[in-house]
């Protein structure tokens, strides 16, 4: 008897992940073709792909040198945003959730962010891609193009950010406040660095769907990590861990 209702709910548990896992393969092959795709393209310097990056960094690096004030925003967003604001963001949480003993969440944190940084490194050295150049740039940066590092950094810190502490939000409103605040500041890390002319719209949106892909990978896998110790069924989307991130509050 017991051994035909272990048999019976082990098939009734392949049924479940069957779809669960044709969804996950769709979404990883969704996420993966564009980065792919702009890699093949950045590459083999495909014409239309080359005259959308480069008209676009020249628009914008004309109308941006006009203007002082532009220029200043820029550089201050230079500053704001760097890679290292949201590492030490993410560390800072990380030691928060050891004190409080949310081990789980904290290990989660902690390496996507870390890998996050090691993984656009990575693709910088494959890639190799030379930074725009233009007549009289108002900013210059060190290294290759593709993806941005600022892009890639802030948003991954950012969802890793989000996606540790939603749950010990307060309501609806706030979370929504929260990710609206949160995709802003993604949003305008990328667009400084076109506005800097240190990067092309490719490398910004590259580094977007990397931080996307690595973030909900590592998110899904945390969630199956959950499923297996007995935990509740949760949407990743509304928090990583909720019985970890409900320490913070």
């Amino acid at each position: 008897m017991t051994s035909a209702f272990v048999s019976t709910r082990s098939r009734l548990h392949s049924l479940r992940l069957r779809p669960r896992l044709v969804l996950a393969a769709l979404a990883a092959f969704l996420v993966a073709f564009p980065l792919v795709f702009l890699a093949l393209a950045v590459r083999t310097g495909w014409a239309p792909l080359r005259r959308i990056d480069h008209g676009i960094a020249e628009a914008v690096h004309r109308e941006v040198s006009a203007h002082g004030w532009a220029v200043w925003l820029g550089k201050a967003g230079d500053v704001v945003l760097h890679p290292w604001v949201f590492r030490v963001a993410v560390l800072g949480l990380v030691i928060a959730l050891i004190r409080r003993k949310a081990i789980r969440l904290a290990w989660w944190a902690g390496i996507t962010m870390a890998v996050g940084s090691v993984l656009g490194f990575t693709l910088k050295l494959a890639m190799a891609r030379a930074r725009p150049e233009l007549a009289d740039p108002v900013a210059h940066a060190p290294g290759y193009s593709f993806p941005s590092g600022h892009a890639l950094n802030s948003a991954v810190g950012v969802l890793v950010l989000l996606l540790a502490v939603l749950p010990a939000l307060p309501g609806v409103r706030t979370r929504i406040a929260a990710w609206v605040a949160g995709l802003t500041v993604i949003a305008l890390a990328g667009l400084d660095r076109i506005a800097l002319g240190v990067h092309y719209l490719s490398d910004v949106v590259a580094a977007w769907v990397v931080a996307a892909a690595l973030v909900a990978a590592t998110a899904a896998a945390f969630e199956t990590w959950r499923r297996d110790v007995g935990a509740p069924p949760h949407d990743p989307l509304e928090g990583v861990d909720p019985e970890d991130a409900r320490r913070l509050a």
